[in-house]
């Protein structure tokens, strides 16, 4: 079973627009609503690919309540605690080629709730699980929040896949979760001192189409930093350029046959949904980073964050045949 972890969920909307244009006003041609927060969207993938999956977290509110309808509705098991505070929203314009997100804050996480949660996750989480922890921590809940999770999973026998930024990323990675999903911008952050360019780059081993030699040879030094924190694997995502895995058995790489216009908002969600199923499957990297770039690719092309268009999935696996 693969279990998604979202402790700061939302209310997710999609406004679609024919352009985005500052300081002006805009008809909206469509509006979507879903369950959201990284997490969730991992979740939504998952089920859309006919997988299994539980959902867990937190949730308070009338926007708890109002995700809890739409989770039913997505045929995704949930298994939330509820809390007193009111869950966030967040808000994405999509003008069909890029899109503009507006993220609420999350709500006050009481020390009693998070004790519950962590009650709930004891009895939720058991050997064979691959469990995926996404998204940012709501105000009261630690930061080693993560990193306690990651141990209770393995004290369970369960894997983990960990997407997070800041804080929350350093305290897990020192858990040393199963697999560390960062992208570029959350590894510079964690690294500000890395040099754009090391003296002896590792040669990355092409999963797919090899992007840019310097970018790969950065990205490489970045994922070797982050195994150093702790994680027994990393897949570093790069945008157009794709991703980049590493574990102590070396360094591969993958990108997209082809750039697509569209929403990129969950783009990086889905890939943690494929990596989560190849974890699982135990799928070997070359073939299981040309998944993840497609159904991550996929996702830019679907309307809304937590969903992928199959048919460009199929269609960009097609074209990725895995290569050691």
């Amino acid at each position: 079973m693969i279990v998604t972890v979202t402790l700061n969920p939302a209310l997710d909307l999609t406004y679609t627009v024919d352009a985005l244009v500052p300081h002006g006003t805009h008809r909206v041609s469509a509006v979507a609503e879903r369950p959201g927060g990284k997490g969730l969207n991992v979740a939504g993938v998952l089920a859309q690919l006919g997988e299994p999956v539980v959902a867990t977290g937190l949730l308070g509110g009338s926007t708890g309540a109002r995700i809890s309808d739409l989770l039913a509705g997505h045929g995704i098991t949930a298994a939330f605690v509820p809390i007193a505070g009111e869950t966030r929203r967040t808000v994405a314009v999509a003008d069909g080629d890029d899109a503009t997100g507006f993220w609420e804050p999350g709500p006050l996480v009481s020390a009693h709730e998070w004790t519950a949660f962590l009650d709930r996750f004891r009895a939720l989480v058991g050997a064979g699980d691959v469990v995926a922890l996404s998204g940012s921590l709501p105000p009261g809940v630690p930061a080693d929040g993560y990193a306690t999770l990651i141990r209770l999973a393995a004290d369970a026998g369960a894997q983990t896949v960990l997407d997070t930024s800041g804080e929350a990323l350093r305290h897990g990675l020192a858990a040393r979760p199963d697999l560390a999903k960062p992208n570029a911008a959350e590894l510079a952050e964690l690294f500000p001192a890395e040099p754009a360019e090391p003296a002896e780059p590792a040669e990355p081993r092409a999963a797919g189409v090899a992007g840019a030699a310097g970018a790969a040879g950065a990205s490489a030094a970045a994922a070797a930093g982050v195994l150093a924190c702790g994680a027994r694997a990393v897949v570093v995502s790069r945008g157009p350029l794709g991703l980049l895995a590493s574990d102590a058995g070396g360094v591969w790489e993958a990108a997209p046959p082809e750039r697509l216009a569209g929403n990129p908002t969950g783009a990086g969600d889905a890939c943690v949904a494929a990596l989560a199923r190849g974890l699982r499957d135990r799928t070997p990297w070359p073939e299981l980073l040309a998944d993840a770039v497609a159904l991550s690719a996929a996702a830019v092309a679907a309307p809304v964050a937590g969903s992928v268009d199959l048919d460009t999935y199929h269609r960009l696996l097609r074209a990725l045949p895995p290569r050691t």
